[in-house]
């Protein structure tokens, strides 16, 4: 048949630790038009079994054989698809089998090493968000310190303009009172812009 078929594989399988992986693979796959006849007359109706199942699982072993098992259980697995891919072309192309797809469904680790991996990507997690806390903290802090150095330089500069009006205004309420006491012998009047008083002395 020139139908696509499904290939379903379950294999264990080892890392370039030597770890053993337990993985689920589906090929889909299709035979060449072109080459139906040929294949039919050198291997028969059996091809998938004679063939395709066993080149399958050499390709399997070959691409996680190149990886860490903890890149197969996280992020190593469409690289792996593609590598399975291109090796079974390769092999099945020149005897009349079309690959279509690789699809990597499952990657089951031993026990322990699966909490492992799970327990450091938790606490990679865990390190990149408190990473962002204390980054967001630190820009809180920095927003603080300028917004409380904008206000004390405001504090500043209106103290000082209150303490200009205030000198002023305490000489003009000295001028006032000097000026109606009988006694006075001298009359401050105005301040002139060296910042001198005049004075006038009654006659």
């Amino acid at each position: 048949s020139v139908q696509t078929q499904s290939l379903k594989e379950s294999a264990n399988v080892p890392s370039n630790e030597g770890l053993i992986l337990a993985l689920d693979t589906s090929l889909l796959f299709r035979l060449d038009k072109s080459k139906a006849s040929y294949v039919y007359q050198t291997m028969g109706e059996p091809y998938v079994e004679k063939v395709v199942e066993p080149t399958l699982r050499a390709a399997i072993r070959a691409a996680t054989s190149a990886h860490s098992a903890n890149a197969l259980y996280t992020n190593a697995r469409e690289l792996v698809q593609a590598q399975i891919q291109d090796e079974l072309t390769k092999e099945l192309a020149p005897r009349g089998v079309i690959v279509e797809n690789v699809l990597l469904r499952d990657v089951q680790l031993p026990a322990m090493l699966k909490g492992s991996i799970e327990a450091k990507q938790q606490a990679e997690q865990d390190a990149l968000r408190m990473s962002f806390i204390l980054q967001k903290e630190k820009q809180e802090a920095e927003r603080k310190r300028i917004e409380a150095q904008g206000i004390a330089d405001f504090q500043k500069i209106v103290a000082t303009g209150i303490s200009a009006q205030l000198l002023e205004w305490k000489g003009i309420e000295a001028t006032e009172k000097l000026a109606a006491s009988s006694n006075a012998k001298v009359v401050i009047i105005g301040n002139p812009k060296n910042g001198l008083p005049l004075v006038l002395e009654p006659r």
